[in-house]
């Protein structure tokens, strides 16, 4: 895929997106070019979360969101369905200490139902040792899709229309915000997706709707700080303009 033009200049000197999104794909390319399985896919996958999460933090992201597993993806076959249940075990057992100690808040958005009780007491462990952090807030999307997200939140506005809290007039962009996952977050400013697709898959509709989207050719266990930065550079070329105009100065 061919890269956007790009002027030379000191990526730290632009605007830091506050808030950036990754769809992590391409795990399972990436083993079944080198003969390897799906698993060990995964496995190198999460070597490059550690990694993302370190060089956004570096880079001064405030808030981070990475797509760790769909709800769609629960038409994977069960064996790889457990090892990516194992590997977000293992990531928080390992990691959970060290995001804590850089003061890293972390939040866990998506369905509860169909969860293993073990992962949802570590990711309410995760989510409760951390919740006073402010370096950073990592947002793990984990059995997340964004039209439940939205049917969600359409059920709660509804309710609370049935009960006389809310008239129909009350309902705004701003309501349906905060009925969301993502009630207090800030939208993203920039989403990146890896492996050469180019589709959202589900995620973060409505959140995204004036999101810079940036799309990579590496596959995401390759994904790299220098990736993250090149991507970053590709948003700073960019003039976001929110659905209006961006004049010139005197005009």
């Amino acid at each position: 895929m061919s890269k956007e033009p790009q002027r030379s200049f000191d990526i730290s000197t632009g605007e830091i997106p506050n808030h950036l999104a990754i769809i992590m794909d391409g795990n399972g390319r990436w083993a079944e070019q080198r003969g390897l399985p799906r698993t060990v896919g995964h496995k190198q996958g999460v070597e490059a979360v550690r990694e993302a999460v370190k060089a956004a933090r570096d880079l001064g992201v405030k808030f981070l969101t990475l797509y760790s597993f769909s709800s769609e993806n629960w038409s994977r076959p069960e064996s790889e369905i457990k090892e990516l249940f194992g590997l977000l075990r293992m990531f928080v057992r390992r990691d959970l200490a060290d995001l804590h100690r850089n003061n890293v808040c972390i939040k866990i958005i998506g369905r509860k139902q169909g969860i293993p009780d073990d992962i949802l007491s570590l990711l309410d462990e995760a989510q409760n040792l951390t919740q006073n952090n402010t370096e950073q807030t990592l947002i793990i999307a984990f059995n997340y899709g964004a039209r439940d997200e939205i049917t969600d939140a359409v059920k709660r506005i509804t309710q609370e229309v049935s009960e006389g809290k809310l008239t129909l007039d009350d309902i705004t962009n701003e309501t349906v915000s905060n009925a969301l996952d993502t009630c207090g977050i800030p939208d993203p400013d920039l989403l990146i997706r890896t492996s050469g697709e180019i589709r959202l898959s589900n995620f973060l509709l409505w959140q995204i709707a004036y999101s810079e989207l940036v799309f990579l050719d590496c596959l995401w266990p390759d994904f790299t700080k220098n990736d993250l930065e090149e991507a970053v550079k590709i948003y700073q070329n960019r003039t976001r303009k929110f659905g209006g105009l961006v004049m010139e100065t005197g005009s």
